[in-house]
C-alpha cells in the first residue's frame, strides 16, 4: 500500500517545481511514495512538462485555477496514499527529511498536521513554519513588536510561537501549508481546504479545524527544508496578492473568531487589517516608483 501521496501545485513554475521533485527523489529511500503535480498554469509553456517524467510522478494538466485550496482538493481526491503531504513547488527537501518526518508522524498519537524546520534561502527561520492563532491580542502585540522584544514571553510572542525554540519540537496551533503533512483519514473527516480562501489563509484554517477536531498539530524540528519564499505564483508587489492575503486575514476572522469578541474588538479588528492593507499598497507603488 503506497505510504505518502505529496500534492504539489506548479502555477507556471516550472523549473521551481522541477527543482522541488528533484529534492525529493533525491533526499527520500525509506518510504513509498507518489508525487502529484497539479497543474493550473495560465499558459502551456509554463506548465511543468520534463523530457523524462520521473517514475513516481503524476501530472494533471488543464486545471482550472480556482485556487490553492481548490487544488490541493482536487490532489487529495486522486492520492492513493494513506498520509497526504502538500508541499509547496518553491521548496528543496533536506536529506532524510520525508523519511524523518513520516517515522516520527507514525510514532505519536492524534497528529493531525505536522509541519517542519522550514528555512528561508539565507539560512534564518521562516517563523510561518510555526504559529499561533491571529486572535486580536496576538495580532496586536505582533504589529507592535512586542515578540521581538519579549522573545520568550508566551503573551507578546504568541503570533509567531517565538518561545518555542527553532529546534525544538512542540505543539502548535498552526503550521505552514508550505509543507503540511497529516493522515488522509483526517484531512477527509474535517472537509479538506476551505475554497474560500484562494490564496493565503486556507492553511491557517485547516489547521484551527484539525484541532477542533481533537488532533494535535506540531511542529517537528527534526527535519527540514528551504524555501524560496515568494517565488511560487504572483510577485509580492503584485496588487492581487497583497490583496489577497489581506482579504484572508479578514476572512480567518469573520469564520472562527468574530462570534468570539465584541462589536467594538471586531471593529477594532477590521480597520487594523484594512489599514494595514492600504499602507502596504502604498509601500508598494512608492517602491515601484
Amino acid at each position: 500500500m503506497m505510504e505518502l501521496s505529496i500534492i504539489m501545485i506548479n502555477y507556471n513554475t516550472p523549473e521551481l517545481t522541477a527543482q522541488a521533485v528533484e529534492s525529493i527523489l533525491k533526499t527520500t529511500h525509506q518510504v513509498s511514495y507518489e508525487i502529484l503535480v497539479i497543474d493550473n498554469s495560465s499558459e502551456r509553456d509554463k506548465e511543468y512538462r520534463p523530457e523524462a517524467l520521473p517514475a513516481p510522478v503524476k501530472v494533471f494538466y488543464g486545471i482550472e485555477n480556482k485556487g490553492f485550496g481548490n487544488a490541493c482538493n482536487l490532489g487529495a481526491e486522486k492520492a492513493e496514499g494513506s498520509i497526504l503531504l502538500f508541499l509547496n513547488s518553491d521548496t528543496i527537501l533536506h536529506e532524510g527529511c520525508l523519511d524523518r518526518s513520516l517515522a516520527y508522524l507514525r510514532s505519536e498519537e492524534r497528529i493531525g498536521g505536522l509541519g517542519i524546520r522550514t528555512l528561508k534561502d539565507d539560512g534564518t527561520l521562516d517563523h510561518g513554519c510555526k504559529r499561533g492563532f491571529p486572535t486580536p491580542s496576538a495580532s496586536l502585540y505582533y504589529f507592535l513588536g512586542l515578540d521581538k522584544r519579549h522573545p520568550e514571553s508566551r503573551r507578546y510572542g504568541a503570533y509567531r510561537q517565538t518561545f518555542i525554540r527553532e529546534d525544538q519540537t512542540a505543539e502548535v496551533d498552526a503550521v505552514s501549508g508550505s509543507f503540511l503533512m497529516m493522515p488522509k483519514e483526517v484531512f477527509q473527516k474535517v472537509g479538506g481546504f476551505d475554497e474560500d480562501y484562494f490564496m493565503y489563509g486556507e492553511d491557517l484554517d485547516l489547521c484551527y479545524r484539525i484541532k477542533e477536531a481533537g488532533y494535535r498539530v506540531v511542529y517537528f524540528a527534526g527535519a527540514s527544508m528551504t524555501h524560496l519564499r515568494g517565488q511560487s505564483g504572483l510577485s509580492a508587489q503584485s496588487k492581487e496578492i497583497i490583496y489577497q492575503f489581506h482579504y484572508a486575514m479578514a476572512l480567518f476572522y469573520r469564520k472562527h473568531f468574530k462570534k468570539k469578541y465584541n462589536v467594538f474588538v471586531t471593529g477594532a479588528v477590521y480597520a487594523g487589517i484594512w489599514l494595514k492593507y492600504g499602507l502596504t499598497r502604498l509601500k508598494s507603488m512608492l517602491k515601484r516608483g
